[in-house]
């Protein structure tokens, strides 16, 4: 018995990361002592995404994007110990459990965290329901939120480059207030998703200081005031103090310990260190061996979002947001993103990939993706013919307004999917590169851009962006980037390291220089990219407001049908 004690005491410590996506969650069990990735699983999320329906019938109108928090769970049932019995590891060898979110994913709960879409009354109402961080209907909500901000002179405003988006937390809000007073009502608590899932796994509600700075514009220790909230509206006086307002824990410290249900939950050892909250991306950037000023993170999904920290504090215009220590102690941490990259993509495939595309792609052995990709990579720059705007999801930065929609210009009767497959592809790298130009034009270098993510796996896309972008891509060494980010954060919380800077050094991944832009591409891209901006211009500040107007129209025509 004392050689079976000694054997497990040599036994070596390990933590767990769990990253809720858009429509999974993935945990990985990581060793302490190099970051290596012991085993994996993912559990899809049973409802998905609702964008046209509740799971009773009730039908959505367009923009929205809601979720079932219970599919949350369900990760933590199913997700957490698949992923530790492929490790081979013991659950006593774990210390510690992180998590990240998408962001800013938010819930009505009652003050014991009962999401109020569980109460039976409630069911068939909208907003009792998880927003999805792609929910858009709240854009005229945030229109007057910076419209009143800007006419305030609201000091917070210039942290977000001078937009809040129709995604966070106060438009969110303020939509159900006035969308469903009495959901707003049974309000006891306005929850970060990141926060919830915390709070179910230690049964303690801490608020994380990254969705709290860059989702809910909470800067130098304040919210917007109560004076700033009544303006709005006098119902949403209160909604600070009455529904938002909690301790604020910062990144990489312990939220509380695993509960016994959650411990049956998901298989870990009761008592062990809960980690304090946090977001997909920003939690990724140590994982991505991103701890220095300048160097970008960009986190390629669905979405792609942008984070940086920087010993420089800017207004960067239609940034979201700038917050201090928001990813690493002692910088500021930036953030902008594109609301549609791998959403773009997927829409294409669904919508424009022929029949007699598949039989081919079949016959390859290729799935769509892979059979556009490699056709795309036969052509030249430009060969196409075409040049697109990627805001199928409208654009978050830098323009911040999730009313635009896309734009594809060059269309003739000899395109083909390949052509407007890759045309895709290049907008989204444009709109890297509009973000990129932006904050260098701010005074905020970007020094090294590093690319994490699943669409690091399409070689064609990387090449695009480095080409496009004028600069080397380096990739992080996993595919796991924020499970493994999360779970490095929890090794600090657990007392493993001293500081994520200490976590990133040992467990971080990253190959430097993966793709290297080539000259003659880069200038023919210079020519398209001059193009896109025209466009992005005409279309997105206000020269031709169609976009809005059709925006109208459907709105009007989706409410009389």
């Amino acid at each position: 018995m004392n050689t079976q004690r000694d054997d497990r005491a040599s036994l070596e410590p390990c933590v767990v990361g769990v990253d809720f996506g858009t429509l999974s969650g993935r945990a990985v069990v990581v060793r302490v002592r190099d970051g290596a990735e012991l085993g994996t699983a993912e559990h899809a999320y049973a409802h998905a995404v609702l964008d046209r329906a509740l799971p009773d019938g009730t039908g959505l109108p367009p923009d929205w994007a809601l979720q079932v928090p219970s599919d949350y769970i369900d990760v933590l049932r199913h997700a957490v110990p698949e992923a530790l019995s492929r490790s081979g590891v013991r659950p006593e060898q774990v210390i510690g459990v992180g998590t990240d979110f998408t962001a800013c994913t938010v819930l009505p709960v009652l003050a014991d965290g009962t999401p109020l879409c569980e109460l039976p009354e409630l069911a068939g109402r909208p907003h009792a329901y998880a927003k999805l961080w792609r929910h858009h209907a709240a854009q005229s909500h945030a229109d007057r939120i910076n419209a009143l901000a800007a006419d305030r002179k609201e000091a917070w405003l210039e942290r977000y480059g001078g937009r809040i988006s129709s995604e966070w937390e106060f438009a969110k809000a303020l939509q159900m207030l006035e969308e469903d007073p009495e959901v707003y009502r049974r309000t006891e608590r306005w929850v970060e998703a990141a926060d919830w899932i915390v709070w179910q796994l230690c049964g303690t509600y801490v608020r994380n200081a990254c969705t709290a700075g860059y989702k809910g514009q909470y800067q130098d220790g304040a919210y917007p005031s109560t004076d700033y909230l009544t303006a709005l509206n006098p119902d949403f006086a209160d909604f600070v103090t009455a529904k938002l307002d909690q301790q604020i824990g910062e990144l990489g410290t312990p939220a509380g310990t695993l509960t016994a249900e959650a411990a049956a939950w998901t298989g870990l050892p009761e008592g062990i260190t809960v980690c304090v909250g946090n977001v997909d991306a920003h939690v990724t950037a140590p994982a991505a061996g991103a701890v220095e000023p300048g160097q970008m993170v960009a986190i390629m999904g669905t979405s792609t979002c942008h984070v940086m920290s920087s010993d420089r504090q800017a207004a960067v215009p239609g940034m979201c947001g700038v917050v201090d220590g928001g990813i690493l102690p002692g910088l500021w941490g930036y953030e902008a993103g594109q609301s549609g990259v791998g959403d773009i993509f997927g829409w294409f495939v669904r919508t424009g990939f022929p029949a007699s595309y598949a039989e081919d792609a079949a016959a390859l052995g290729r799935d769509a993706h892979e059979h556009l990709t490699a056709l795309a990579a036969e052509q030249q720059v430009g060969e196409h013919g075409l040049i697109a705007l990627d805001w199928q999801s409208g654009n978050r930065s830098v323009l911040v307004d999730h009313d635009l929609s896309g734009v594809l210009v060059g269309l003739t009767l000899s395109t083909r999917p390949e052509d407007v497959y890759r045309a895709l592809l290049e907008a989204t790298a444009f709109g890297t590169r509009t973000i990129i130009e932006t904050f260098e034009t701010a005074g905020v270098p970007v020094e090294e851009l590093v690319i994490a993510g699943g669409l690091t796996k399409n070689a064609l896309l990387m090449q695009i962006y480095a080409d496009v972008t004028r600069r080397p891509l380096s990739l992080i060494g996993s595919a796991q980037g924020p499970a493994l980010g999360a779970a490095m954060h929890a090794a600090v919380a657990a007392g493993a390291y001293p500081d994520i800077r200490a976590a990133a050094r040992a467990m971080g991944k990253v190959h430097r220089g993966a793709y290297l832009p080539d000259p003659d591409r880069a200038a023919a891209y210079d020519r398209l990219y001059a193009e896109y901006r025209l466009l992005h211009d005409y279309f997105g500040r206000g020269v031709n407001n169609v976009m809005h107007r059709l925006r109208h129209l459907r709105a009007e025509a989706s409410a009389s049908s």
